[in-house]
């Protein structure tokens, strides 16, 4: 083993990139560590579904999104804010912009590989140095920072101590781009404890018969809510041949691994017209329906069209359809979606678990091994899509780049 005067940054995704243009900035040396042939390649992938950087919710509500950790956050978020977020962006030539759903994302002229080039072309100006084909193997035992690396073109196994560590290897969903958890044993090695994954922001898996699946096949339901142990989130719905999925399923993950973590199954409850008091539904529902089917009486009076009497006939009683127009009027705005499994891992848009926050001080540096910092979804975190996720990234990225900084003045 040698002395290494760069800060080492093992992974190259937001967290860890962040971290180093940070400390980088801040006059340190810096040396990135990627296990894939590319970094960034998580980030590039949560860039296909429309690039949404953060969001423009006030930071005091900002913060409440990441649930049990919102006090945590709220310090990561003070210290690197969305408008941080879009000053770096501005900063890099990618301007940005808010959507009518107060997302906030790249104008359409930018996409994220060209975000990507713009930020290693400003770490190289920099100084930063990234090595990719280059994983993480493990901590050296009896050295504060010492790291085993293995250089995956030559093989050759190498031992590195730098001055200080940040540790941003990822959660465990979507293994393609190299997050794919194993980082865990090495944790373990040490006795750090390290909480399970489980799926995040992911499908629910409903057993379809086999003529909805033929009938329906992937159909959106829009302008939606959505029930799970007590918490309603709207939005738009997809019904897909395992399931559900959306805005809203994503919302409600952590209430429906609760619920699945107690008993095999739980319901989701669909309201197919949140904007109608039970009343006004009755009234709707009171018209004659003449010669008319079921299925044309809901599309004209209700502009409830295909799939909805599909669905209707899958998951009510028969006779519930035939009853008084007030019970009909409850079961569309309590429809129950029985649910029986989340989607897997890897199918995942993030996930819940990694580093317990116990194991961690204020700065996120490991209480037993000072020096070495984790940043990322490494953590036992978990928020909604819309922007929460990156933000959440950068921000820990900032902060552990100022903490390191302070340690080492």
């Amino acid at each position: 083993m040698s002395d290494h005067p760069s800060i080492a940054i093992i992974g190259g995704g937001p967290a860890g990139l962040l971290a180093a243009q940070h400390l980088a900035e801040a006059g340190h040396r810096v040396t990135v560590y990627e296990a894939q042939a590319t970094v960034g390649r998580k980030f590039l992938v949560a860039g296909h579904g429309g690039f949404n950087l953060t969001h423009s919710e006030p930071l005091p509500t900002f913060g409440k999104r990441y649930g049990a950790h919102h006090e945590q956050f709220a310090a990561f978020l003070t210290h690197f804010s969305p408008e941080h977020l879009r000053a770096w962006a501005a900063d890099l030539g990618v301007e940005t912009f808010i959507g009518s759903s107060g997302r906030i994302f790249p104008t359409a002229d930018y996409k994220p590989a060209q975000l990507l080039r713009a930020w290693l072309t400003r770490l190289a100006a920099l100084g930063v140095v990234i090595k990719t084909r280059h994983r993480w193997l493990g901590f050296v035992p009896d050295s504060p920072n010492g790291l085993l690396v293995r250089n995956e073109q030559t093989g050759e196994e190498f031992e590195i101590c730098p001055p200080a560590v940040v540790l941003a290897l990822g959660g465990a969903s979507w293994a393609k781009t190299g997050s794919d958890g194993g980082w865990t044993s090495a944790f373990s090695e040490i006795g750090v404890r390290c909480t399970p994954f489980a799926p995040s922001n992911c499908g629910a898996e409903i057993a379809w018969g086999a003529f909805f699946k033929e009938k329906v096949a992937r159909a959106p339901l829009k302008n939606i809510a959505l029930t799970c142990e007590g918490q309603t989130m709207r939005g738009e719905l997809m019904l897909t041949d395992y399931g559900v999925e959306g805005t809203p399923v994503y919302a409600l993950t952590p209430a429906l691994r609760a619920a699945l973590s107690r008993e095999k199954s739980t319901t989701l409850w669909l309201n197919l017209k949140p904007d109608l008091t039970h009343d006004q539904l009755v009234h709707k529902l009171s018209k004659p329906r003449g010669s008319k089917s079921w299925g044309a009486f809901l599309q004209q009076t209700l502009h409830l069209g295909p799939p909805i009497p599909t669905l209707l006939r899958e998951v009510a009683p028969p006779e519930t359809l035939t009853n008084s127009p007030e019970s009909l009027a409850q079961l569309l705005q309590q429809l129950p979606l029985p649910v029986s499994g989340l989607r897997p891992l890897d199918e995942a848009i993030s996930t819940a678990g990694g580093v317990a926050w116990e194991e961690l001080d204020e700065n996120l540096m490991l209480r037993r091994r000072p020096g070495t910092f984790v940043a990322g979804e490494m953590l036992d975190w978990e928020a909604p899509t819309g922007g929460y996720l990156l933000q959440g990234c950068f921000s820990m990225g900032a902060w552990v780049a100022n903490a390191i900084t302070k340690r080492l003045a």
